[in-house]
């Protein structure tokens, strides 16, 4: 059986890395260019790239497959399979057609629930108490095809997304194996026109902070962004990132929303609306700007953190 695999981030390398535990013959590990970022811009190699170099494999890194050479490259590999996991780019219609059995996609989530860019995220924002992963052929709607496999996984009431990710990808493995190994027996289901919602790609307004709104919901922006976009207050003239959050019982004090009410070792105490986030783990730009604990943070700047200090949003 000879497969190409796309995908970028860990949840995909994690997927690829089980892929490559089996005798499937992967002939092209196909990933996203590196990319600048962080302050010096230095361009960093993706997960999926790390891992295939790591595991001998061939990497190829097209800006788009939009062209006649990336197509017929890929027309050249004479696959059986072509599975995706989290690429991040469009896969044209002339490759959804070049693998003799299909395209396959393993998808994080419980289709047609949260199709798009972003469905961990989405799914923790939203407030989802579960979710799962589908192995899905692909057409040309947006994770609109027929799915071979599902499998369900609880959402936790302290669940983060790189969390999440990790145990998606694991559970998704042995369900892409037995896919691949069956889809020639395999009649896949068609999805349901009822329930669908479309999971965009994750943008700083999805960050922003309103400490006039529940606390829960801040919480809930916590846990899904805090990996790679933290949602960020300002405190006096430092940014400080939230990395863990959680809902507190309210503290009665009639504090003006987004101020804090108290400072210990067990948390930041903020005031929201009707209710009180407690922080628990953040950063500053200031210092090192490495991870905090309350008590650390209260150790170094006891003045920033003092009750009645102002936190504004960012972003």
């Amino acid at each position: 059986m000879r497969i190409a695999f796309a995908g970028t981030p860990e949840f995909a390398a994690t997927i690829l890395s089980g892929l490559a535990d089996t005798d499937m013959n992967i002939t092209c590990v196909i990933t996203q260019p590196d990319r600048k970022t962080g302050r010096g811009q230095k361009r960093l190699a993706s997960p999926v790239k790390i891992t295939a170099e790591a595991l001998g494999l061939k990497t190829w890194q097209p800006e788009t497959l939009n062209t006649v050479s990336a197509q017929e490259k890929l027309q050249s590999l004479a696959l059986d399979f072509l599975v995706v996991a989290a690429y991040g780019l469009i896969l044209p219609n002339p490759i959804l057609n070049t693998p003799k059995q299909s395209c396959i996609n393993v998808h994080a989530s419980l289709l047609p629930r949260w199709r798009g860019a972003a469905p961990i995220e989405r799914s923790i924002l939203a407030g989802d108490t579960e979710t799962g992963i589908c192995i899905m052929r692909m057409e040309e709607g947006l994770d609109t095809g027929p799915v071979y496999a599902r499998a369900t996984c609880p959402i936790g009431p302290r669940t983060t997304t790189e969390q999440l990710e990790g145990t998606l990808a694991k559970i998704g493995i042995p369900l892409l194996l037995d896919t691949l190994a069956h889809a020639d027996s395999w009649l896949p289901s068609k999805q349901s026109n009822e329930g669908v919602s479309y999971a965009k790609k994750i943008g700083r307004e999805d960050a922003r902070i309103d400490w006039t709104g529940q606390a829960q919901r801040i919480a809930l922006q916590v846990r899904a962004l805090a990996h790679r976009m933290p949602p960020t207050a300002v405190l006096a003239d430092t940014r400080m990132l939230l990395l863990a959050a959680e809902p507190h019982e309210e503290i009665k004090t009639g504090a003006p929303q987004g101020s804090i009410i108290k400072s210990d070792k067990t948390g930041i105490y903020v005031a929201c609306n009707a209710s009180t986030l407690r922080i628990t783990k953040l950063r500053l730009n200031k210092g090192k700007g490495g991870l905090l604990s309350p008590q650390q943070a209260l150790n170094g700047y006891p003045a920033l953190f003092s009750p009645g200090q102002s936190l504004n949003s960012h972003g």
